[in-house]
């Protein structure tokens, strides 16, 4: 199949400019509507509008060729306004793709459709199809914890997912169809598998490394009820850094994600009397005004009788008083370097199922330091 031939047989007339241009003066029938189709704008169409010829609109729009900026511009102008796409089966069929990637947040499997809730997973899952979709692939959301018989009939390319947790056994099946997924390092070494993830023991130990160069003698890990490696590796550095310092390990778990759940933890690991913490490291995903207020609630003051740091992509961040320090897991990095190493699979042919580690990003701000 020749490179134009990609651009022929293309797609329904949508304006009236066009609709008696270009052969197939008859049209498909609409089921039920008694008349024809619009006739489809063809890439001889789009040529003998824009005064080109077939190869150089062709050139054009694939990106390739010796053409000028004109050229090629007046070629892309024309066939936007004309509503010309090119021919996807023929374009599938020259690649030998779908161009799509099926995208599952593990995480969240009991509530599927949720994670656009929690500001992680919306920021990553945005971050994931604009990559995915300059790089020329869609992405289709699939509900966690799918049946097989939801995804197998879909033309996929390969599948992101997203924090899987322990019991979710979607990655195994789509290794077993032969479909590559990707995700976090908890597929490290299965064959057809490939990982990007955060350094959860970095992490850890910058924020509480910074809490107790701050004074924190009494810190409390607020975490949630989570399989997810992350989450798992969370409480073991912790708990490793604890062991280190001499202090006693802390830590109160989230019996479920939401706003409601964590804010209660917190509440749980504020506590009363003497024991008291004097440091929140709330991994827990919640909104840092609502942690501020309920210390508040609770009689505390920030920073002055406890430091916080949240992990939190949530902005509202910025905008308190004082502004709540927060660890970034730098979702739009942990996309562009996932997008990166999908495509170089699929495109590039690496075989290598190896990963990368994507660094954190702790911003300090006022709710985790004491003046003095």
């Amino acid at each position: 199949m020749t490179e134009a031939s990609e651009h022929d047989g293309a797609t329904p007339e949508r304006g009236a400019h066009a609709a008696g241009r270009g052969g197939g003066g008859t049209g498909e029938r609409r089921p039920g509507s008694g008349r024809p189709a619009a006739p489809r704008v063809r890439l001889v169409d789009v040529a003998r509008e824009a005064g080109l010829s077939k190869t150089t609109v062709s050139a054009a729009l694939n990106g390739t060729g010796r053409l000028s900026p004109e050229v090629r511009e007046r070629a892309r102008e024309t066939a936007r306004r004309m509503g010309y796409r090119p021919n996807a089966t023929a374009r599938q069929l020259r690649a030998g793709r779908a161009r799509l990637i099926g995208y599952v947040v593990g995480e969240l499997a009991d509530t599927p459709w949720t994670f656009l809730e929690s500001p992680y997973f919306a920021r990553l899952t945005g971050a994931t199809a604009a990559t995915a979709l300059a790089r020329g692939y869609a992405v289709v959301l699939l509900p966690a914890g799918s049946l097989q018989s939801e995804w197998a009939a879909l033309p996929l390319d390969a599948v992101v997912v997203a924090d899987p947790v322990a019991d979710d056994r979607i990655v195994e099946d789509l290794l077993a169809a032969r479909i590559p997924v990707f995700s976090d390092r908890s597929v490290e070494g299965l064959p057809g598998a490939h990982w990007v993830d955060v350094d959860a023991d970095a992490a850890v130990l910058e924020a509480l490394d910074h809490l107790h160069a701050q004074g924190a003698r009494r810190p409390v890990l607020v975490v949630p009820d989570s399989t997810t490696r992350f989450h798992r590796e969370v409480e073991a550095a912790h708990r490793a850094w604890c062991a280190a310092h001499g202090l006693p390990e802390r830590t109160v778990r989230a019996a479920e994600p939401g706003n409601g759940p964590v804010i209660q933890a917190v509440e749980t690991a504020l506590g009363t009397g003497a024991d008291r913490p004097d440091a929140l490291l709330v991994v827990a995903e919640a909104s840092p005004p609502l942690v501020l207020d309920a210390a508040r609630r609770h009689g505390y003051d920030v920073p002055g009788d406890l430091l916080l740091v949240c992990v939190s992509e949530d902005e509202t961040a910025l905008h308190t008083q004082p502004p709540v320090t927060t660890l970034s897991l730098r979702p739009d990095a942990v996309a562009e370097a996932g997008i990166a190493h999908l495509v170089a699979v699929l495109e590039q042919g690496l075989r290598e199922t190896g990963g990368a580690l994507v660094p954190v990003r702790l911003e300090v701000r006022g709710s985790s330091v004491r003046v003095g």
